[in-house]
């Protein structure tokens, strides 16, 4: 069985991000065929990159780093619930992807974006960096609007509609992160 992390991309207070994985969370876990962990970079309270040696190299010197790379290297997909901040992801995301490198190769992932434009911005932007990566994102997304989706913009009520595209998206990761796991030498 595969393992996949939803995790949560926003550090600030107030966020979203938590309710939003909480809900993706709760849509995972009706099926059997996938181990899901939500996963909060707030726990791991990552600094500005502050490693020394380029993530390529896979030398961590500081502690935070060490846990951060154990906890994603666990895992064969993810879901990566953002904001959109200035038509981008969170800079707490953003810094918490280059944390690392080889923990995010040849494995799958999905996005869950929110935002005035259903964070579709900032997970354009995330495309960019799974490249990079060498991580395999699949086509579905989900994308909430704080019109529609947040009662008075804070109050988490998603339409019934996405619970088709979460879905969608996370048979397209759990596929992939399958797929993608015979290239690992886990």
């Amino acid at each position: 069985m595969i393992k996949i992390a939803i995790i949560v991309g926003s550090t600030r207070p107030g966020r979203k991000a938590e309710a939003v994985a909480r809900w993706v969370h709760g849509i995972a876990t009706k099926r059997s065929d996938v181990e899901f962990e939500v996963v909060d970079i707030k726990d791991f309270n990552l600094p500005l990159l502050d490693e020394p040696m380029p993530p390529a190299m896979g030398t961590y010197s500081q502690p935070h780093t060490k846990a951060w790379s154990a906890k994603i290297a666990a895992f064969d997909g993810y879901v990566f619930v953002t904001p959109e901040y200035n038509h981008s992801t969170s800079g707490a995301l953003k810094n918490a992807l280059d944390f690392l490198f080889r923990e995010w190769n040849n494995k799958s992932a999905g996005f869950v974006g929110y935002g005035s434009a259903g964070g579709t911005r900032a997970v354009e932007q995330l495309r960019l960096v799974m490249g990079e990566l060498m991580v395999a994102d699949v086509r579905a997304q989900v994308a909430l609007s704080l019109f529609t989706d947040f009662e008075n913009f804070s109050t988490f009520k998603p339409a019934p509609m996405h619970e088709k595209s979460v879905n969608a998206m996370l048979d397209q990761v759990v596929a992939w992160g399958t797929a993608l796991k015979t290239l690992r030498k886990d």
